[in-house]
């Protein structure tokens, strides 16, 4: 009897370790989420500011061939458009409450360069709780889904006509 309870004991952990795992995946991913939606709030406000939409500004290409001595065109910012890149402006930095004064360039750069990091850091935490979901419900320790031997006692039910 006493291995059945520790058998049990050792199964009980685990579920719970696993759904703790879980529950700090997805407040991490709330988190991440309110980053995401800050962070492409303040790029759309950077296009509304420079005038321009993410396909607005038509980028210049190099031609395949190029002539020798013949300057190639710079390509234009998708966000930048026409503005001028170096007025000013103030950006909170995360980790500290402190604004920085960055070019308006460098600012929007590190805003999409941060966004395509959230984006990554999202996809990872999904697939975490992709895993955790499934590992616990293995494991039976989720609420709604039925229990292999409870279904197999549902099969067997039969009617019986009175």
């Amino acid at each position: 009897m006493d291995k059945d309870v520790r058998k049990l004991q050792a199964g009980i952990t685990d579920v719970e370790y696993v759904a703790e795992q879980l529950l700090l995946a997805r407040q991490q991913m709330m988190e991440c989420d309110k980053a995401r939606n800050a962070n492409r709030e303040a790029l759309t406000s950077l296009r509304k500011q420079a005038r321009t939409s993410r396909s607005s500004v038509l980028q210049q290409r190099k031609p395949l061939i190029t002539e020798i001595g013949e300057d190639a065109v710079p390509e234009k910012c998708l966000t930048c458009g026409d503005h001028d890149e170096t007025t000013p402006l103030y950006v909170m930095c995360r980790s500290a409450d402190v604004f920085v004064r960055l070019p308006f360039h460098e600012a929007h750069c590190l805003l999409e360069k941060e966004q395509e990091q959230l984006e990554h850091t999202m996809k990872r935490l999904q697939s975490t709780v992709k895993e955790k979901t499934m590992s616990l419900s293995d494991k039976g320790g989720l609420s709604d889904i039925i229990s292999p031997s409870l279904l197999r006692s549902y099969v067997a039910l039969k009617d019986e006509k009175k």
